[in-house]
């Protein structure tokens, strides 16, 4: 996983399409839905802080973390109290204690180097997650990638920010390689500036085994952003497993 640093800068401008107050409602109903719609919540990849708002103001006690300095730089330069925010990965946790509902939101599993790092993070947060806790995260499908990111280039043009996003399709892995040149302006002038990272992506059978290796069970597969059963004719799905592990 890459920094994210030139993407931090311009990350909240390229995503104003994104509807967090919705975003934020749909995981606290499906959160509801296994019992667990209160307590502690922890955020893997909380980027700048949107999410980790959003499910404050819906009253959890939210712990987020996130690998880049420079999105956390960025959350924590907005309102943000009560709200504590850490600087880890999100495959080798280091909680001070359990919470209630672990969330991953807006492809961030997806951005994990394949197999192995997937796995070491539901071990993770099976860890840190109470048993009966509940672990939701959407997942971009593999039909996606395929068929939506793809070759694809998109191009965001705003009035201070420019951006060409350009995707290059691995059919043998499932991966797909991300490249941004970024141009932001400043006094009438254009810096550019560039990030690359990947995300991949991997049959929805595979997910589930690695999430009951690593102690989860009660699985279910909706079609994001409904409570419709999801599968690999989605584009993308949520994710949502009960914690089996017993703590000591």
């Amino acid at each position: 996983m890459g920094g994210y640093g030139s993407f931090a800068s311009v990350y909240d401008r390229l995503t104003e399409n994104i509807d967090y107050k919705e975003l934020c409602g749909y995981y606290d109903r499906m959160a509801k839905k296994r019992g667990r719609g209160t307590g502690i919540l922890l955020e893997l990849g909380c980027g700048t802080g949107n999410v980790s708002v959003g499910m404050k103001n819906l009253g959890y006690d939210v712990i987020a973390v996130d690998i880049s300095p420079d999105m956390l730089n960025a959350a924590l330069s907005k309102p943000h109290d009560g709200i504590e925010y850490l600087c880890q990965d999100m495959c080798s946790l280091d909680m001070y204690g359990t919470n209630d509902v672990t969330i991953c939101t807006l492809d961030g599993i997806n951005h994990l180097d394949g197999e192995r790092e997937m796995s070491a993070c539901f071990d993770s947060v099976s860890l840190f997650l109470e048993t009966g806790g509940v672990f939701l995260f959407d997942y971009n499908t593999l039909r996606k990638h395929r068929e939506i990111l793809g070759d694809n280039t998109f191009v965001y043009d705003l009035d201070d920010v420019y951006c060409v996003w350009q995707n290059y399709y691995d059919p043998d892995s499932g991966r797909v390689d991300i490249s941004l040149d970024i141009f932001t302006q400043q006094d009438g002038l254009y810096s550019r500036d560039g990030e690359e990272f990947s995300e991949w992506a991997m049959p929805l059978d595979r997910v589930e085994q690695l999430l009951i290796r690593s102690g989860f069970g009660d699985i279910e597969i909706y079609d994001f952003m409904t409570e419709n059963k999801g599968g690999e004719q989605s584009e993308k799905v949520l994710f949502s497993a009960v914690n089996k592990r017993k703590h000591q």
